[in-house]
């Protein structure tokens, strides 16, 4: 299965570099930690994730501003930085993955229709990188697809 294959590229990647993950999840819901975490030895290059579902939690939790939430909403390559922002401030880790998103089957916008996901990568010291995807399919197929961008994302980034 390509997640399970992605999850221990990742693994390999972290480790190889001592490099320790965070996430911060929300349309996922863990599922990015839950892939990783099924790897044997990840507690060597995980340290936690965070799930962000609500606005408040993501306030309470990651540090997400108000002010960020009300002009961009949870949805946005903002907020998507704030949350890795934010994992990365209160865990051990080196870099974080963060994923905000409408996997439907509502919840849709004209602007940011179902499958819309905000994806940002950082890395303590160093840059933080987003991007925004549109995938297609029911709730599973655009939450599973967000899961393997956003470790691909990781994994991509590691390798520089």
């Amino acid at each position: 299965m390509m997640l399970d294959w992605i999850a221990n590229r990742v693994g390999e990647q972290l480790k190889s570099q001592r490099l320790v993950l965070a996430t911060a999840e929300s349309c996922t819901g863990g599922w990015v930690a839950q892939a990783v975490t099924s790897v044997a030895g990840s507690s060597d290059w995980f340290d936690r994730g965070f799930v962000t579902y609500s606005n408040a939690a993501k306030r309470e939790m990651l540090g997400v501003r108000d002010e960020t939430l009300a002009r961009h909403g949870a949805v946005s390559e903002e907020t998507a930085r704030e949350m890795a922002a934010g994992a990365l401030a209160a865990s051990r880790a080196h870099v974080a993955l963060a994923i905000t998103g409408i996997a439907g089957p509502a919840g849709g916008t004209p602007q940011k229709p179902v499958g819309t996901v905000c994806f940002a990568w950082a890395r303590r010291g160093g840059a933080t990188e987003a991007a925004t995807r549109h995938f297609e399919g029911d709730r599973e197929a655009v939450r599973r697809q967000s899961v393997m961008f956003g470790l691909q994302g990781v994994l991509d980034r590691a390798a520089r």
